[in-house]
């Protein structure tokens, strides 16, 4: 069974799952167009960081950060372990539910064009396209989406 729940990032397991996401940005993605938090920002307090495990065995992590009157999704990324599982649609439901309960009033994000099965998950879980938005520029590489909660 998945269970998703409030994590630290800088828990091993977390922080290994990170790293792997940071890793694989970096090869697709030049600096520039690499907009990932760095694993300690986030543990800062306007930042809410979530774990999907199965059993002790951690597959999966995401996150939101604080906006104005809205969350920014950050740090999606799913094990090879634990992809097919549903880890990402868990964690991503998890995200929705923390940010309504906080009142924040949507959810934003940024994801890069080449990843095309992040697109397909926020787009099934009812996120559409939009413009940049905070300190986001059109780049041709990044992509926007939003979902009214």
């Amino acid at each position: 069974m998945i269970i998703v729940e409030r994590g630290n990032p800088l828990d091993p397991q977390p922080a290994a799952l990170l790293a792997e996401a940071q890793a694989l940005q970096a090869e697709i993605y030049p600096d520039e167009h690499n907009h990932a938090l760095p694993t300690e920002a986030l543990a800062a307090d306007d930042v809410r960081f979530f774990i999907a495990r199965e059993g002790d065995a951690v597959l999966g992590v995401g996150a939101y950060k604080l906006g104005d009157g809205y969350g920014e999704v950050k740090s999606m990324f799913t094990a090879a372990a634990g992809r097919g599982k549903g880890i990402a649609s868990s964690l991503l439901r998890a995200i929705e539910d923390a940010a309504r309960e906080e009142g924040l009033g949507a959810l934003k994000l940024e994801t890069g064009d080449e990843l095309e099965a992040a697109c397909r998950l926020y787009e099934r879980h009812g996120f559409t396209r939009c413009l940049a938005f905070g300190d986001y520029e059109n780049n041709g590489v990044s992509v926007f989406y939003e979902k009214a909660l």
